[in-house]
């Protein structure tokens, strides 16, 4: 009997992110899923994207451009009972995420949206604190989640202006949330990159051999770290110079254009 493939789905939208993004992506998990599986990117612009890659149009949600400028509100579309006929377990990944291990393993979680756990800021250690996901990778069946999709296209004004980021929303209207184990779904900021100031003179860690994914949200992003030169990337407290070897290596191995 055929295995049903795994779907990996991914969105590139505006230009922040090239083509090398989802190629990288795409040949990454090539290596790292021990699963037949079908990669989907949802995108505006298709130019540049390698063969093997299926390319959908991001679902029409009528935002507005202007409600694309914050947050990854588009993601909300994953959740429509039916995205393009397709079915089974769905791991939906960010184009700025880094992958050093297996994945197979995350398709087979149960939860009805499987999310990382947020990771707390400094001044959260001081107040009391709603526990959110965070939407950089997250695994679902497809067409299982629809009230995160239909509550949004309700009422949209009532989503911006009432939630920062759709993550929050997800986080709200998921049923059955689960988290990752904190080990296998890192953060280069949080979990890897040394504190503020001795940032200045310790490199970041290498992941765990138990890691499979290390996200990278908001600054530096992993193109920032990849080219071989001593020039500094991120801003003081997430500061660092010259290439991460991981990430170059990932990169790189993955055909991504070397930006040195």
């Amino acid at each position: 009997m055929t295995e049903k493939p795994y779907i990996i789905l991914t969105m590139k939208w505006g230009t922040l992110y090239a083509a090398d993004y989802v190629n990288v992506l795409y040949n990454a998990c090539s290596k790292y899923i021990n699963h037949p599986f079908r990669f989907v990117c949802m995108t505006d612009d298709p130019s540049g994207i390698v063969e093997g890659v299926e390319i959908m149009p991001i679902p029409e949600m009528d935002l507005g451009e202007n409600r694309f400028a914050f947050g990854g509100w588009p993601k909300i579309s994953v959740f429509k009972k039916d995205l393009f006929g397709l079915e089974g377990r769905a791991l939906f990944v960010d184009l700025d995420t880094v992958i050093v291990g297996d994945m197979t393993k995350m398709f087979e979680l149960p939860g009805g949206v499987v999310l990382i756990r947020e990771w707390r800021r400094f001044i959260d250690y001081f107040r009391k604190r709603k526990v959110n996901g965070m939407t950089s990778i997250f695994a679902f069946t497809l067409g299982e989640q629809t009230a995160i999709y239909d509550s949004f296209m309700e009422n949209p004004d009532f989503a911006f202006e009432n939630y920062r980021s759709e993550q929050r929303w997800v986080t709200d209207y998921a049923t059955d949330m689960q988290f990752w184990n904190p080990k296998q779904v890192v953060s280069f900021k949080r979990d890897l990159l040394a504190p503020p100031l001795i940032n200045r003179f310790i490199a970041p860690k290498i992941p765990d051999p138990e890691t499979s994914i290390v996200v990278f949200h908001g600054v530096p992003r992993p193109i920032d770290v990849v080219p071989d030169n001593n020039k500094p990337w991120g801003k003081w407290s997430r500061w660092g110079r010259g290439p991460v070897k991981f990430v170059r290596d990932f990169w790189i191995e993955n055909g991504g254009t070397d930006p040195t």
